[in-house]
């Protein structure tokens, strides 16, 4: 499916957290998992009480922000130095709902990796209870670094 030496999605979470710094993504708690496996990046996030909707469960919004947050993230590490990627389109459908205090894990398969668009599904799941929270598209345009 991937062009040999394309795909390498080793992460070094120390630039991670370097280039998070001061961002959305900080102010979101993602943090970024390493595995051994090179066809996916996951990230996790804590359910905070300023992640909840009014009727005291996760926001639609904030899982969103998530998957989107670790597709760019995982496209951006598969880019070429003189590349960065930039979401360009999202469809997200939520099967069940968040509670406070868990933590969710996304996890970002590539389904496409062309030249000028990246293609990712998103699985967002409970940690404690390993139900399926979300499942999300989501589409990266690869444009040159200016």
């Amino acid at each position: 499916m991937f062009t040999e030496g394309r795909f390498d999605m080793r992460l070094n979470t120390n630039n991670i957290k370097e280039r998070i710094k001061g961002t959305f993504i900080e102010a979101l708690k993602i943090q970024f998992i390493e595995d051994d496996n090179d066809n996916e990046l996951l990230a996790s996030m804590n359910i905070s009480t300023d992640l909840l909707q009014t009727s005291g469960v996760l926001h639609g919004g904030a899982t969103i922000s998530l998957a989107e947050t670790v597709s760019c993230v995982a496209s951006n590490i598969v880019c070429a130095e003189d590349e960065q990627s930039f979401g360009i389109q999202i469809s997200a459908n939520h099967i069940s709902h968040g509670q406070l205090d868990d933590n969710i894990i996304a996890k970002a398969t590539a389904i496409h990796l062309g030249r000028t668009t990246h293609l990712w599904n998103v699985d967002v799941y409970s940690e404690n209870t390993g139900n399926l929270i979300s499942s999300v598209r989501v589409t990266n345009i690869i444009v040159k670094r200016k």
